[in-house]
């Protein structure tokens, strides 16, 4: 019995992450078709981040550093992100700056967390929505500006030339790859013969 219960295990957290991975999947596609709307999503979202950060300096007195740090993050260089939405360079010092400062938001969090009690399900919200939700956001859609028509590029891109000097885009970057191979490597698909 001890047997088979590691072995049910094993395949209950083998199907959790394949539904995970085509939720992700899907989630991904529908960015990439509707590239306006995510950014209304995400803007709406940071919105509502800042709001609970202000609420929660407010009414929780939670620590101004860890309030100030997560108003900067959201303000300067998640606005800043939405600026250039689906076009996210992964060089471009606002990418690089929102990496570092997520990870400082989650070090100064664990570290009032740990100094603080606050029940799980109270520690929990603060995660999910003020630091979880929106970096998700982006990760998640960082392969919706390689399927945006010619006509929404940037500024100064040629895409006419671009096309014949580095020859066909067959190449896709971002997530979708990583679940595309995925898929073909679990379900390799079958081949018309004629």
């Amino acid at each position: 019995m001890y047997v088979l219960s590691w072995l049910s295990l094993f395949i209950q957290v083998a199907f959790i992450t394949l539904a995970i991975a085509a939720r992700l999947y899907y989630l991904a596609e529908l960015i990439e078709e509707y590239t306006v709307a995510t950014s209304r999503v995400i803007e709406y979202a940071v919105w509502f981040s800042t709001a609970v950060l202000i609420g929660l300096y407010v009414f929780e007195c939670f620590p101004t550093y860890m309030i100030g740090v997560g108003l900067f993050l959201a303000y300067l260089v998640y606005f800043g992100l939405l600026q250039t939405f689906p076009f996210i360079m992964l060089t471009s010092p606002n990418f690089i700056l929102s990496c570092g400062l997520v990870v400082v938001n989650h070090y100064l969090a664990f570290q009032f967390f740990a100094e603080e009690y606050y029940p799980f399900l109270e520690v929990l919200p603060y995660f999910t929505f003020c630091l979880w939700i929106i970096p998700f956001a982006f990760f998640v859609s960082l392969s919706a500006g390689e399927n945006v028509l010619p006509a929404t590029m940037q500024p100064g891109d040629d895409v006419v030339s671009d096309y014949f000097i580095k020859g066909k885009r067959g190449k896709r970057l971002g997530i979708l790859v990583v679940f595309s191979f995925i898929k073909e490597a679990i379900l390799p698909s079958r081949q018309k013969i004629y």
